[in-house]
């Protein structure tokens, strides 16, 4: 039978449950456990597609298709999984569904009510995934910040489901904390006390407690915690600030026994652990001494999370390559054509990422211009494969006003335009051509040497597409087709022929890179942005 671990967050936001599920997952996985993980998130927002990225960061595509929150993307890099729409739940698509089924007549005439419909919708969300997946242990962590209003049907479901399922299948995990305040830099316990003092007014009292601090949690402190919250003191777990990187989080929770508190207290066999695979990768990325230093030329790049899969892809291509990789996050709004020398002084490789609107595009093409004419290693990403055709067009075949059909539906030469079957759509959230779809790779092209296939399945998020008439004359002039759809009706990747390395994907292979496994396209992007940076080297 499956057993459920619910992680709850309080204090304030941003302290890790993402993370925290991510690492609790990859211990168990490298105990031989099979995992899944869920996010149950408080907004009405039926998922994050509509959203701006500066209000939720990147929207994370799952292989069947749904638009989700990032933290899916945590759980898949930090562990072996694969996760689908089951997997993400939001106060939107939960509403909906009770909303239609009143509207059917299925609930036979009764008042429809947040006890007991939408916590029994919710509750049944849980145990679809454990019934379709079937895993030993099922993670679902709970959005939000203990106290916030929206979130309190997803805790009076699982305050729930704990008595449904039993004490023994269910275990609750409470993250916290531990400010450093003063001149004296004491670290404070009373923030925790309250956050769990709030969460056992809702019937929930937590079975472990992860403690984010700076410091070290000395045994005085652990007691206090223990007494005062009510948990015993071998599961006051510090979840202690990272020093390089966030793949250090599993190692860090395991040294603390945050697995095995976990297993004994679900009554699960405490397997042997092996995590030499993870620690290699760990000392790869903390004590490397080379590095290359990668533009990404977005349009959110004061927003962290905005490229949040991108970012650690880079990190992961970096580390199988043995270099740090050290990101330049470049607003493409302040790229001007007399500026390009001074702001791409000492980079050695350029990634176009994705995004939708006219802001920023000029920016883009000049990056791409000028990766493309002093041979830069560039990599261009849905939008930014887009915009290395449009540059193309205009500064190879003399197409001086080509454009994309999103930006100017008048062009003359629409080399981008709206794909066919999204000319009626109306609704804009989750109508984009959306996840995992296969691609067949032109032979003898880079792109098929660095894969290593013929055919490919990646996931995809966009409206427009390569236009086709433009197909022949591009690739006369050396931008090569270099994978389409099987019916080749669909443009999915082009190429510089006489270029060392210029690659533009339509799809996001960021969203299928591993911490254990870097996504081949950027594992050889980094190799090519390195032998770039020797190049210079010898030059100079």
């Amino acid at each position: 039978m499956t057993k459920y671990i619910f992680i709850t967050g309080g204090v304030c936001s941003s302290l890790g449950k993402g993370i925290a599920a991510s690492s609790l997952g990859c211990l168990l996985e490298h105990r031989g456990y099979g995992i899944s993980i869920m996010k149950m998130d408080p907004y009405i927002n039926i998922d994050p597609g509509t959203m701006s990225p500066y209000q939720h960061g990147e929207v994370y595509v799952t292989d069947d298709g749904a638009e989700t929150d990032l933290d899916l993307g945590h759980y898949e890099r930090f562990t072996s999984l694969s996760l689908s729409r089951l997997n993400s739940v939001t106060t939107g698509q939960v509403y909906r569904e009770v909303i239609e089924k009143e509207r059917k007549g299925d609930y036979l005439g009764r008042t429809v009510q947040v006890i007991p419909h939408i916590t029994n919708e919710i509750k049944r969300r849980i145990s679809l995934v454990a019934e379709t997946v079937n895993p030993d242990v099922l993670i679902v962590e709970i959005g939000g910040t203990v106290g916030d209003i929206e979130g309190v049907p997803f805790l009076e479901a699982i305050r729930q489901f704990r008595l449904d399922v039993g004490v023994q299948d269910t275990l609750f995990v409470h993250l916290t904390l531990i400010p450093v305040v003063g001149a004296s830099m004491e670290p404070k316990t009373k923030p925790t006390q309250h956050s769990v003092s709030k969460l056992r007014e809702i019937g929930i009292s937590p079975d472990v407690l992860l403690c984010r601090t700076g410091v070290e949690l000395t045994p005085e402190m652990r007691s206090k915690i223990s007494m005062f919250c009510n948990v015993e003191e071998k599961a006051v777990i510090a979840a202690l600030d990272i020093k390089k990187t966030i793949y250090e989080v599993p190692l860090i929770h395991g040294q603390e026994g945050f697995d095995d508190i976990v297993l004994e207290k679900l009554g699960l066999e405490k397997r042997q652990k092996n995590l030499d695979d993870w620690k290699r990768m760990v000392d790869r990325l903390t004590t490397q001494d080379g590095s290359v230093r990668i533009a990404v030329a977005g349009k959110y790049t004061e927003l962290n999370d905005a490229y949040k899969s991108i970012y650690e892809a880079l990190v992961h291509g970096g580390a199988e390559n043995g270099v740090n990789v050290d990101i330049v996050k470049l607003k493409v709004e302040n790229v001007k054509e007399d500026r390009l020398r001074e702001i791409f002084a000492g980079i050695h490789g350029i990634l176009v990422p994705g995004g939708f609107g006219e802001r920023g595009i000029e920016g883009k093409i000049l990056t791409v211009k000028y990766a493309r004419e002093r041979s830069v290693p560039i990599f261009g990403i849905c939008l930014g494969m887009q915009c290395m055709v449009i540059e193309f067009a205009r500064n190879v075949l003399g197409y001086e006003n080509a454009n994309s059909t999103e930006f100017d539906v008048e062009t003359d030469h629409p080399v981008i335009s709206l794909m066919e079957e999204q000319s009626d759509v109306v609704n804009m959230g989750g109508t984009m051509r959306l996840g995992s779809q296969p691609a067949v790779l032109r032979k003898d092209t880079k792109l098929a040497g660095v894969y290593g296939l013929d055919v490919i399945s990646e996931r995809h998020r966009h409206r427009y597409e390569f236009t086709n008439r433009y197909r022949e004359i591009m690739e006369e002039r050396g931008l090569r087709i270099s994978a389409t759809s099987p019916d080749d009706t669909l443009v999915e990747a082009v190429e510089l022929t006489d270029h060392p390395w210029a690659i533009g994907v339509q799809f996001h292979p960021e969203f299928r890179s591993k911490a254990l496994a870097a996504h081949p396209l950027f594992r050889s992007f980094i190799e090519a942005s390195e032998q770039y940076k020797r190049g210079e080297s010898e030059a100079t």
